[in-house]
């Protein structure tokens, strides 16, 4: 895509802070180390077959947005060999966390973009990604701050772009507004399909699900988590 096709980001702020506690000595160096070995380039042009951007062969590319502490990303990357990931986490202390992870295990399936996801979307060729993942965001629970929500008409239209027909586009979270807020705007933008056959469905995780430390402090405080899986048309 090009930069005057880009949609603004003028009102765009996605994620909030950057940086927790300070990173110890043997995170920084991981994370150094780490984001020279899997960090995506954007200031190139992105290759048209995406499969070309791993160091293994791979069959399928999906991408996870926010991946936190990567718990569910690495186990995900781990078991599938064959399918390549790319996961996007702006904040340092997740970022370092992931590539401590994958400095005790490399990963050649793995790639890696620490700033705003916008960016990598519009980077992204259409039609180039097998999966989207948008796991436990951050709900700005305040309705002043709703706009920030990463749902929203402009992003769901970057996800149809970049997402095969067929493919699926999974969210979870545990805050109730959040999931009606993403059922009411995948159903108004049109491209995605819900695919729930009953009331259970969006409560049951996803198969092979790992859980993540997040989820199991909202089931702790009597929150429960939906998983809603979206199917591109």
């Amino acid at each position: 895509m090009s930069q005057q096709d880009r949609p603004s980001r003028a009102t765009e702020a996605f994620f909030g802070r950057r940086r927790g506690k300070p990173v110890r000595p043997a995170q920084a160096a991981a994370l150094e180390s780490g984001l020279d070995a899997y960090r995506l380039d954007l200031t190139a042009d992105a290759p048209s077959d995406l499969r070309t951007l791993f160091e293994t062969e791979v069959s399928t590319v999906r991408l996870e947005i926010g991946f936190g502490g990567g718990e569910h990303l690495l186990q995900r990357a781990i078991e599938a060999p064959t399918t390549g990931f790319i996961g996007v986490e702006p904040f340092v202390n997740g970022m370092a966390k992931m590539m401590m992870a994958v400095r005790a295990r490399p990963l050649a399936n793995l790639r890696v973009h620490d700033d705003d996801a916008t960016r990598l979307l519009d980077w992204l060729p259409p039609a180039s990604l097998d999966g989207i993942d948008l796991l436990y965001p951050d709900p700005w629970p305040k309705k002043k701050h709703w706009k920030r929500r990463f749902v929203s008409p402009v992003n769901l239209e970057r996800f149809a772009r970049v997402l095969k027909p067929g493919s699926k586009f999974r969210f979870a979270s545990d805050i109730d507004t959040y999931v009606n807020w993403t059922l009411l705007h995948c159903r108004a933008h049109g491209a995605f399909a819900w695919q729930a056959a009953e009331a259970a469905d969006w409560h049951r995780p996803y198969e092979g699900w790992p859980g993540t430390r997040y989820e199991a402090k909202a089931i702790r405080e009597g929150r429960r988590p939906a998983y809603l899986t979206f199917v591109r048309k």
